[in-house]
């Protein structure tokens, strides 16, 4: 019976995986013990509470380095149990493992340099230096201890994986041999890849960095959550982070001006709430496309559009990034994300001055509400760098019967959740909400069923029903204290399915709306602009607004001032390069420079003009060239805070 079911070569294969987990489990500790003045732990209980969350990362690390060592042992070769083919299999076991485990000891020294996991940056950091095995060479003498810890836990290990071993057998190659071990295949590779992505959900991507510092109560735990295969194998594609030298420094002050400073509005602490919309294109609202004109367009948004009638509004706004985690660095933070996330680079745990962060320091309570799942998305481990102060996810919220069985907690209800919970808050506040319903499978709730209409394409419905969420939260807070002191801002994560050939544009793909309301007219006057804006812009114009004096970093501008002498600009990455718009013209630049110019008016950029090239042109490269430089050197150089 053994033969058929191969339940022997399925327990050793279960024994020599563990041992992995076991030697991952060592290194952690030693990471630990080396870098502890370094890890904030408060007990024992702490450690192993951060390293039951770090089993998901290791999980995915060791999936990754032994999949071809697992595919082998599963598959029904017949010569499974054979002494020759057990041999090469230990030799794959080890070869493998031992290049992504030995990683983790690189961290025990290095980290107290980078204060961060080692990641596939080092490689870039490496290439530039001429004396390689100069270095090494200072490492192995420095710190020789670390050397012979990894060759007595080697040889340990080895030993363990020998003390038990795949006996001989001849299989039975009959198709009961064969049927078990597709079986088998299958629910074994099933789980490799729900290890592999994190969890089985479909709520959550593969975790990635970020997702670390969900579970930590200070932003150090997560390195220790993490560990070191994991980081490399997770970063090994962002390798567009690159440092650039584009043009000189002076260029940089005098064109892209990443440190702002504003002083004509006076001091004021009023409340800000920011609704950042799952989706919520610019083409689905009426009121942000009255010049457009486009033929049979219809809007899907009522509420917004009465609420724009009474707010400022901005009807050329573009996303900075294409995911929603993209959209909450370039709003918060005002980070955009371009060839690769910022947020899934290995750059981005590290002090960021943010609005929240400047918020934090004027005496604001912050938090962030999101109905999905706690760590949906990134939020929380990003949002745990930028020092928001309280998240409120589908756990806080307490009630499965709001779910709508997918992404997290319809709406409606956690739209009133978060107002219901700043009812309680002290004042001021800054408070962002993250929705969840105008999202693939775009559904309503079945008591809705009907009352939005279909429209044209699937996401109409849920566009509806989102718009009426925020109606029924304006509705409720109207009667509270705290709204007449308040600035609201909305504006959508990015793009999605498009309806009009007008929004197919490449130009248009990525649009969205942004909208400042304050019941408080001092804050935001209502009125229309069609200037260049884009999300980044979000967090200089409310430090703006309040009246924020002190010099900041931001790579936006202020959409609130008209005097600052700061030019209206979108940049953003699309179809393999890098967007610059300003002025007159719409720039394409690959990195280096500058492939195509294109009116304004062609969204659809059609008609490349680079071969009349005139001075604006050269002007708006050099531009986008100021930018990225800047952008690449204080992401990679972490000075993200500095100003």
């Amino acid at each position: 019976m053994q033969q058929f079911f191969r339940l022997n070569e399925y327990k050793i294969l279960l024994y020599r995986i563990v041992l992995v987990y076991l030697f991952y489990f060592i290194t952690r500790v030693l990471f630990y013990l080396y870098n502890s003045d370094l890890l904030v732990v408060d007990s024992f209980f702490e450690f192993f509470r951060l390293y039951y969350h770090g089993l998901a990362f290791d999980t995915t690390a060791i999936l990754y380095s032994n999949g071809l060592f697992i595919l082998l042992s599963i598959l029904p070769l017949v010569v499974n149990t054979k002494k020759g083919f057990q041999k090469f299999l230990f030799y794959l076991y080890f070869i493998t493992n031992f290049i992504a485990w030995s990683t983790n000891f690189i961290d025990l020294i290095y980290y107290r340099f980078i204060f961060s996991r080692t990641t596939i940056a080092v490689v870039d950091s490496l290439e530039h230096e001429s004396n390689k095995a100069t270095l090494f060479g200072n490492f192995l003498v420095n710190y020789w201890h670390v050397f012979l810890l990894l060759i007595a836990f080697s040889y340990l290990w080895i030993y363990l994986y020998k003390k038990v071993k795949v006996s001989y057998t001849k299989p039975v190659v009959n198709v009961k041999y064969f049927a078990f071990s597709v079986i088998g295949f299958l629910v074994i590779t099933t789980l490799c890849i729900g290890g592999i992505r994190g969890d089985f959900k479909k709520s959550t991507r593969p975790i990635n960095m970020l997702d670390a510092n969900r579970y930590v109560s200070h932003i150090s735990q997560g390195d220790l959550v993490l560990n070191t295969p994991f980081a490399i194998i997770r970063t090994i594609s962002a390798t567009s982070f690159k440092k650039q030298d584009l043009v000189d420094p002076s260029v940089i002050a005098k064109y892209t001006k990443p440190i702002k400073q504003y002083s004509h509005n006076p001091s004021t602490k009023p409340n800000v709430v920011v609704f950042i919309l799952e989706s919520y294109a610019r083409e689905y609202i009426a009121s942000f496309n009255k010049d457009q004109n486009i033929p049979g367009y219809r809007g899907y948004s009522p509420f917004v559009d009465s609420l724009a009638q009474h707010s400022m509004i901005y009807t050329n706004a573009y996303a900075n990034g294409f995911k929603s985690i993209h959209g909450m660095s370039s709003i918060l933070a005002g980070v955009p994300s371009f060839k690769d996330a910022f947020t899934s680079s290995p750059y981005p745990k590290q002090k960021i001055q943010s609005l929240v962060s400047v918020l934090n320091d004027e005496g604001y309570d912050t938090s962030f509400f999101h109905g999905a799942p706690n760590g949906s998305m990134g939020f929380l481990g990003f949002g745990n760098i930028l020092g928001i102060e309280h998240y409120y996810g589908k756990t806080e919220f307490n009630n499965d019967a709001e779910f709508d069985g997918v992404w997290g907690i319809w709406d409606e209800p956690f739209f009133q959740y978060m107002k219901n919970t700043l009812d309680t808050k002290q004042q001021p506040f800054m408070a962002t909400l993250f929705s969840v319903s105008s999202h693939e499978p775009y559904k309503v709730p079945e008591k809705y069923s009907g009352k939005f209409p279909k429209g044209t394409v699937n996401i109409h419905e849920g566009i509806g029903y989102t718009d009426y969420a925020l109606q029924q939260f304006f509705k409720e807070a109207k009667k509270q204290p705290w709204y007449d002191n308040t600035i609201f801002v909305l504006v959508a994560d990015h793009g999605n399915t498009i309806a009009y050939d007008e929004y197919k544009k490449e130009f248009n793909r990525n649009t969205v709306p942004i909208l400042f309301y304050s019941p408080n007219g001092k804050y935001a006057q209502p009125g229309v602009s069609a200037e260049w804006a884009q999300q980044i812009d979000i967090y200089p114009t409310i430090l703006d607004m309040i009246g924020y004096k002190k010099p900041f970093r931001s790579w936006g501008r202020s959409l609130a001032s008209k005097n600052e002498g700061e030019e209206p600009f979108v940049i953003k990455y699309s179809s393999n390069v890098y967007q610059f718009m300003s002025g007159n013209y719409i720039c394409t630049f690959d990195g280096k420079k500058a492939i195509g110019f294109y009116d304004k008016n062609d969204k659809g950029m059609e008609k490349n003009l680079i071969a009349n090239r005139n001075a604006e042109m050269d002007l708006i490269e050099l531009k986008c060239k100021a930018f990225i430089q800047d952008y690449m050197e204080r992401i990679i150089d972490k000075k993200l805070a500095e100003n």
